[in-house]
């Protein structure tokens, strides 16, 4: 198997707000360490902005595997094992995107010998 070759920006290029989808999947990526070797990829669906009362630009996500059971935001849903988040696109990617960070990730863990 072969993985196609690609050019790798020296950047992160986040979702953009005006670009998010309601019920669209996308990927929440962070890094544990300071040295970007240590990712953590989460599958994240867009359910919304300003869900609460009183929010004033607050973008909503919950987690995938609980958006595909069927739970959504609500009262109840938290205590049904829905997880949410409320913030910015700042650490949010399309898949492509995410597939990008992880990629030059690799490419770091190789240089330091981190296999």
């Amino acid at each position: 198997m072969e993985f196609e070759a690609r050019k790798l920006k020296s950047y992160a290029e986040p979702v953009s707000v005006e670009s998010l989808s309601i019920g669209e999947v996308y990927f929440n990526v962070l890094f544990l360490d300071e040295h970007i070797l240590i990712p953590t990829l989460d599958p994240v669906v867009f359910i919304g902005k300003n869900l609460a009362q009183g929010d004033v630009d607050n973008l909503y996500f919950q987690d995938a595997a609980s958006y595909r059971e069927g739970i959504r935001f609500g009262p109840d849903a938290t205590d049904a094992g829905a997880a949410f988040f409320t913030g910015s696109t700042q650490a949010v990617f399309t898949y492509e995107r995410a597939l990008d960070l992880l990629l030059a990730c690799s490419l770091r863990r190789r240089e330091r010998g981190l296999f």
